[in-house]
This record gives structure tokens, C-alpha cells and sequence, in this order.
């Protein structure tokens, strides 16, 4: 689904190694990926990012858990590494209790409020399984 438009701006310059790991330049980290969290924490952010193996985009996995569990889905509504409508494709397709929250990427870091009444949410939800 994330294949079917161009790259979105925070991962339109992917910097990949010999390796094979992508790494996101700090513009596009601090502006794009992490646009609404402080600048300063962003740079920090991007300083210790982790990079993903461009591999993963292409491995295929089991059946996933959603098609059997309740599932909850946080749509970022200003993202700009995944689309709010890929986002919002991905919450139906699962079924998914759909939070949006008006952030970007990294919605732990600049919402974290929101983040912890979603989980919250759908942990009080869910019977305890004994």
C-alpha cells in the first residue's frame, strides 16, 4: 500500500548503507518524521536513531494477530512517513478501534497523553484471560 504513490517527505532521501540499512537524514528526521516534537529533542532523536534494514519492507509474515484480536489503531493525522489515509486503510482493514490525533510520526513522543488513554482504553477493554 505505501508503494502505490511516491515517497513521503520524511523518507524521500533514505540514506542506505552497504549494508543495507536506511537511515534518515537529520533535515528530513527533525522537519518530516519528528516535525512536531521540539527541534532540539529531535535532533537528539535522529542522533540515536536506529535504522531499518530496507528487507523489511519486503518480508512477509504470518497470519497477523488483528485477524483474531481485538485490535486498536492510532491514526496520525499530520503524518509524514506513512499517509493518514494509508493509515486509515490499514485501522479498516483490521477492523480497528480508530483513535486520530492531529500529530506527526512519533505520536509517543509529541502526544504522549493521547497515546496512554488509547492504550489504556484498549487494555480495560479486553477481558483478562485466564
Amino acid at each position: 500500500m505505501l508503494g502505490q504513490g511516491p515517497p513521503t517527505p520524511a523518507i524521500a532521501h533514505l540514506d542506505t548503507d552497504e549494508q543495507g540499512f536506511a537511515w534518515l537524514p537529520e533535515d528530513d528526521f527533525v522537519n518530516h518524521f519528528a516535525a512536531d516534537v521540539d527541534p532540539s529533542k529531535a535532533r537528539v532523536m535522529y542522533a540515536v536513531q536506529q535504522p531499518l534494514n530496507v528487507s523489511a519492507w519486503e518480508e512477509t509474515m504470518g497470519t497477523p494477530a488483528w485477524k483474531s484480536l481485538p485490535s486498536w489503531f492510532l491514526v496520525a493525522e499530520g503524518d509524514q512517513t506513512i499517509p493518514p489515509d494509508a493509515q486509515r486503510q490499514f485501522s479498516a482493514r483490521m477492523g480497528a478501534t480508530t483513535t486520530e490525533v492531529p500529530t506527526n510520526h512519533v505520536a509517543m513522543v509529541s502526544h504522549p497523553e493521547e497515546v496512554v488513554t488509547m492504550i489504556e482504553t484498549a487494555a480495560a477493554a479486553v477481558p483478562v484471560a485466564t
